[in-house]
């Protein structure tokens, strides 16, 4: 007689499961838009295009991304409320750079053992990020993988859809000589780098040594610090966008740094000038555990710029005669800038690229 063993056994718990699901729904329904049809729990988030009816030529744009290693902080602490605002940050601000509303988002949790009350705290923060940044969290997934991932572990995924009306996408094509760029700070290091971040700061350290509060961060912890989420800018540029902001591009500084995010926002043929002194000095603030990061690593100017987002998290490009008009939008939807630097000719017909003078 075969011997009877049930899915829990095997390591996968439906009961725990449905907590999880009940113990996410509050949150969830923080997020709702009237475009939302049906609620949790069905096998697919069903949401109304009938407002694209208003818009002459809708562009659906959609971008995926994840946390990556700061995950490994976020377990090694216990902390998880807020690695979902850093998953919604990394999807809906990459779509919001072509002027794209995000509409609506999907997660996907894989964990090692399911334990309701970390899910819950991971999707809170996921339901925080798409508040903030006007999208509805319309379903996800959470999969448990006992023998393929340890109890202790889990990874995000996350899933958006924005639209914009083609004739009001912005980009690289609007981009001018003399344009002006325009940076809006960074909350800390945001998601990228991490791996770097472990190996030089976390590794070898205690979660009870992470927790103490250090003179070079202002007397925040290293902990604290590294799990600071990332900022979300989406809701606020796109409220500005409408409001007539006059924006040409903008580029969200993620992995890679200013030096390969910003050339992103250029056409051929004109490059980006950024001042900065031959020891990395810049005319705008890196918060301290950047900076903390950079003097642990030993990492050059160079290798700072293109692995780090050095406190810029998103920069901006308009006309110099609209620089006022624009910072004027962005400060009245909450979001402060500085001047980064300016558009230059480059190499004709050759790939725009960042040039520090």
């Amino acid at each position: 007689m075969a011997e009877h063993v049930t899915y829990a056994d095997a390591g996968v718990d439906v009961d725990e499961g449905a907590r999880a699901v009940e113990a996410i729904k509050a949150s969830v329904a923080t997020t709702m838009r009237p475009e939302v049809l049906g609620g949790l729990g069905g096998f697919g988030g069903c949401f109304s295009a009938a407002a694209l009816k208003d818009m002459d030529d809708p562009v659906l744009v959609s971008g995926t991304d994840g946390v990556g290693t700061k995950l490994a902080i976020a377990q090694l602490l216990n902390k998880h409320d807020t690695v979902g605002e850093d998953l919604v940050a990394m999807c809906v601000d990459d779509v919001v750079v072509v002027g794209a509303e995000p509409l609506f988002f999907l997660d996907y949790v894989a964990v090692g053992k399911l334990r309701a009350e970390a899910v819950a705290s991971i999707v809170d923060g996921i339901a925080r990020g798409c508040k903030a940044s006007g999208c509805a969290l319309v379903g996800g997934e959470m999969a448990e993988h006992p023998g393929v991932m340890n109890p202790d572990d889990y990874d995000l995924a996350g899933f958006v859809v924005g639209v914009v009306d083609r004739a009001r996408m912005i980009g690289p094509e609007l981009v001018r000589e003399g344009d002006v760029v325009l940076g809006i700070p960074s909350s800390g290091l945001h998601s990228n780098g991490y791996s770097l971040v472990r190996k030089v700061c976390i590794e070898g350290r205690t979660a009870d040594e992470l927790r103490q509060p250090l003179d070079e961060l202002g007397g925040e912890s290293l902990g604290d610090a590294v799990l600071r989420p990332t900022a979300i800018y989406a809701g606020a540029l796109v409220r500005a966008l409408r409001a007539g902001a006059p924006i040409h591009a903008m580029a969200h500084i993620t992995g890679g740094g200013i030096t390969e995010n910003l050339n992103r926002a250029l056409p051929k043929g004109l490059d980006v000038e950024v001042p900065r002194g031959a020891d990395g000095s810049i005319a705008w603030d890196v918060p301290p555990v950047i900076s903390y990061v950079v003097r642990a690593a030993g990492l050059t100017p160079d290798e700072a710029f293109r692995t780090f987002n050095m406190g810029v998290g998103m920069s901006v490009i308009c006309a110099p005669d609209d620089a006022d008009a624009v910072r004027s939008a962005l400060a009245a939807e909450g979001l402060t800038t500085f001047d980064m630097g300016t558009i230059v000719a480059g190499e004709c017909g050759k790939e725009g690229k960042v040039v520090y003078r």
